[in-house]
């Protein structure tokens, strides 16, 4: 998810930044609620379903996951701008505020309280005022976090949301997205659309602005390796275009490549006919636009092959799956099940595949999908779509299935003066801590696992398996 214009609604009037609560206090904000019964969940009811009643997350576990330091698998930091300086525009490859505006999943609206509690904790006690001046106040205290902290407000910010080290999606990194804390995650569909993409452009009225961004962005990493415009043949372009720039992404820290897709065309990436791609490619290389189905068949062969030599660099792809957003979106389109001929290719086993945002609400698609030896799923954006109960339930059957294929992630974002992409951290970090307090303290219930396996868990959800997937090099 990324910035949009379309978000309204209130902030009180926050205060100067506070010191970071202790782990107890985390930990009594997550285990908070009614207590259900101590021995077993109310009789037919069952394991993960809706309707199983309020449930306290076991103290004891809560005080663990509030103190593990997580890896943040997803997100869209920004960079701390100083007063006065051009703002960031290397947040994402397509940001959303050029399409029509389109409605956003309620809790992701200011109307939810949930953001009011952020703004709380990150700068001071808020009151519920919606009117102008509570919004300039806030942000008013943020503008006064960013001069007092400087390139450190990123760290900060970080640290607030209990995350060590955050995957930044991003064109390019930059001041305060150092690398101890902010590893690097490119975007790569632009280089699927080496030909005219005008007519692609024209399908609906959010792709109109959506292509141009991507044919700016090829043209940047046309310009990086000296080249106006793409070389004449496809092998050429391939040798000399996708590989250096995998390799420049890799060299420069890069740990995935990310593919957003789906807001573009279906992800059904269909076995590749390399001969029709080079065809398709040396016929309009020249000028002109190919139709939608010539296209698509170069983007299927070029899919794979970008997916090929990431996997060859050691980086992992990235693939945006989720229902939304956008007034066109093709929801269907973007279900993970349409991802298995991907996965299912042999040439493609050295390369890891990760769905973000845990294909919701085709979260069972998901479960399938991860039972493949090179694909895992996080659940960034569901943490904070989903009330913690909600998201609790997927988790409890991911975790009894496929516990080391699933990560952590916040995909925090910035949007707009009213919601930073710090508050977002915030949001997602506290409920995906307790979505999987209260799914592990059923578990444990249930006799399922133990208190042992539980907080073992909890670390490979929040840290361990993405330590493992991409090899980090870190400490707590």
């Amino acid at each position: 998810m990324r910035r949009s214009p379309f978000r309204t609604g209130p902030f009180a009037r926050p205060r100067a930044p506070i010191a970071a609560p202790p782990v107890l206090a985390l930990a009594l904000l997550l285990s908070a609620g009614p207590v259900a019964a101590q021995s077993s969940p109310r009789a037919g009811a069952p394991r993960g379903g809706p309707g199983r009643g309020a449930l306290a997350v076991d103290s004891g576990l809560a005080r663990t996951i509030a103190g593990i330091r997580a890896v943040d698998n997803h997100a869209h930091p920004m960079r701390p701008i100083p007063p006065g300086a051009p703002p960031d525009t290397e947040f994402d490859a397509l940001p959303l505020d050029g399409i029509p505006p389109f409605p956003l999943p309620w809790r992701l609206t200011l109307a939810s309280p949930v953001w009011s509690r952020a703004a709380a904790a990150l700068y001071g006690p808020a009151a519920a005022d919606t009117d102008a001046a509570g919004r300039k106040a806030l942000e008013a205290a943020r503008d006064s976090a960013l001069r007092a902290l400087g390139n450190g407000f990123p760290d900060w910010a970080l640290d607030r949301a209990g995350i060590q080290v955050m995957f930044a999606n991003r064109v390019a990194m930059g001041p305060g997205l150092h690398a101890t804390r902010f590893r690097w995650v490119p975007f790569d569909d632009a280089l699927l659309f080496p030909l005219d993409t005008r007519r692609e452009a024209t399908r609906t009225p959010d792709t109109r602005s959506l292509y141009p961004r991507e044919a700016a962005l090829l043209r940047r990493y046309l310009g990086d390796l000296g080249f106006r415009a793409p070389p004449r043949s496809l092998d050429e372009y391939i040798v000399r275009v996708i590989v250096p720039t995998l390799e420049r992404q890799e060299k420069a820290g890069a740990v995935a490549v990310k593919f957003e897709a789906a807001y573009l065309r279906s992800l059904d990436f269909a076995a590749p006919d390399p001969a029709a791609a080079h065809r398709v490619y040396a016929k309009y290389v020249g000028g002109g636009a190919p139709t939608h189905a010539e296209y698509r068949t170069l983007e299927d062969y070029l899919f794979r092959v970008v997916a090929h030599e990431a996997g060859r660099l050691g980086l992992a792809v990235h693939i945006h799956v989720l229902e939304t957003f956008g007034g066109y979106y093709d929801a269907a389109g973007s279900r993970p099940e349409r991802l298995e001929p991907v996965f299912d290719d042999s040439t493609l086993r050295n390369t890891n595949f990760v769905m973000l945002h845990g294909g919701w609400p085709a979260w069972g698609e998901t479960e399938a999908m991860i039972s493949k030896p090179n694909v895992y799923a996080d659940f960034s954006m569901m943490d904070q779509m989903l009330a913690p109960d909600e998201l609790a339930s997927v988790l409890e059957h991911w975790l009894m299935r496929f516990p080391d294929k699933v990560l952590f992630g916040t995909d925090s974002f910035q949007g707009g003066p009213d919601q930073g992409w710090e508050e977002g951290a915030w949001v997602a970090s506290h409920t995906a801590r307790r979505a999987l307090g209260l799914a592990l303290t059923r578990l444990m219930r249930e006799g399922e696992v133990d208190r042992t396996r539980a907080e073992e868990l909890a670390r490979m959800v929040l840290r361990d398996n993405a330590i493992r997937l991409y090899h980090l090099d870190l400490k707590e």
